[in-house]
């Protein structure tokens, strides 16, 4: 499914309190950099997996190697990895955390099989979507006009 209704997504998005987020940059000008930090500046606590990064801070938080390092409890795993590296991290987070609710796979990453295997068990999946657009778009916060919506005004 990717036609997810506007109350569904802010629903997700109001309930969920940790984010462990897969497949996080150090670099500014990456999306899972500014996703990630944005979101945290929004109130969630950002947890960043990443092998390559492990055990640097970003965000105030360690890096760690995989979702097995998090021994908090896990609301949502936000995936930023190609879609052939989704089913062996939704197998990790069905199994490392009971309460997880949420799935959020980013733009361009959509895997059917693992989406239908961890809506079987009750978490639910937005595949095709980034979080920090969804807020952006659903509390109010996109401007009209200007970079915000793509027009570049002549006055520039």
């Amino acid at each position: 499914m990717s036609d997810y209704s506007d109350q569904h997504l802010k629903t997700i998005l109001q309930r969920t309190k940790v984010i462990a987020v897969v497949g996080v940059s150090m670099n500014p000008v990456r999306p899972s950099y500014y996703v990630a930090r944005y979101l945290g500046l929004k109130g969630y606590t950002v947890i960043p997996v990443n092998p390559g990064h492990a055990g640097k801070t970003l965000f105030g938080q360690t890096v760690r190697a995989g979702l097995n390092e998090i021994s908090e409890p896990v609301d949502m795993v936000d995936i930023f990895r190609r879609p052939e590296a989704v089913p062996p991290i939704v197998d990790e987070a069905l199994e490392l955390f009971p309460q997880l609710k949420t799935i959020w796979m980013q733009i361009g990453v959509k895997h059917t099989e693992a989406a239908a295997k961890a809506e079987g068990q009750g978490v639910d999946v937005i595949q095709n979507r980034c979080p920090k657009i969804e807020y952006q778009r659903l509390f109010g916060e996109l401007r009209m006009g200007g970079f915000a919506t793509g027009i570049i005004s002549s006055k520039l």
